[in-house]
């Protein structure tokens, strides 16, 4: 079964860490956690909205902090030691704090994603993060920027970073071809969202 999925307008929440998380990670105002999308029947069209393709993984939000990284699944546990090689990836990027939201899964030699050879392992090398958004880059916080800018920073920030993380493109097509394309490759789905699309930022600020 395909799915079409639309990401909120408050696409990401932030929450307070745990307090053991507190005492880990010194610097951080608050943990950026994703909301997840939600399933519709068909795909948004229009220009103010683009698309990209859905892969079969877990929502990872990679952090760092000066050498610090730390890659946070959506409920706030930090797997970082499960996936060398995006710790890697974000250590080789030129910036000293970012944010980054994406992904993780294992890909096929033709390009599709492996959710069982993903799941179930306490180490996974071959593991890369699709990275589709930038919460925060260089000590700014970006969630107050459209998403178009913030992909486009996030282009930036990667390079040609292709080894353990890579960049998500979108499609600004009709969404309804961009599903169709993604059904003939066999792909689970699309996710949809508007692009001057902002991030509602949580007033609590924890030093």
């Amino acid at each position: 079964m395909f799915s079409v999925e639309l990401r909120d307008p408050c696409a990401l929440r932030t929450k307070p860490y745990p307090l053991a998380m507190l005492r880990k990670v010194a610097r951080v105002s608050g943990f950026v956690g994703p909301c997840q999308p939600s399933r519709v029947a068909r795909p948004p069209s229009g220009p103010f909205w683009v698309h990209e393709i859905k892969h079969d993984g877990y929502r990872l939000i990679v952090h760092r902090d000066g050498s610090r990284i730390s890659c946070f699944t959506r409920n706030g546990h930090d797997w970082g030691d499960r996936f060398p090689g995006i710790v890697l990836a974000a250590r080789r990027l030129n910036a000293e704090s970012f944010v980054i939201d994406g992904e993780v899964v294992v890909l096929r030699e033709d390009g599709r994603s492996d959710f069982n050879a993903l799941r179930g392992k306490r180490r996974n090398d071959a593991a890369v993060l699709l990275a589709f958004d930038l919460v925060e880059c260089k000590g700014k916080d970006l969630r107050d920027v459209p998403l178009l800018h913030r992909k486009r920073k996030l282009l930036r920030l990667l390079g040609k970073t292709m080894t353990g993380i890579q960049f998500v493109d979108h499609f600004p097509d009709d969404g309804d071809s961009v599903l169709r394309h993604a059904c003939s490759m066999g792909l689970e789905g699309i996710v949809s969202s508007g692009s001057t699309r902002r991030i509602a930022a949580d007033p609590r600020r924890y030093g």
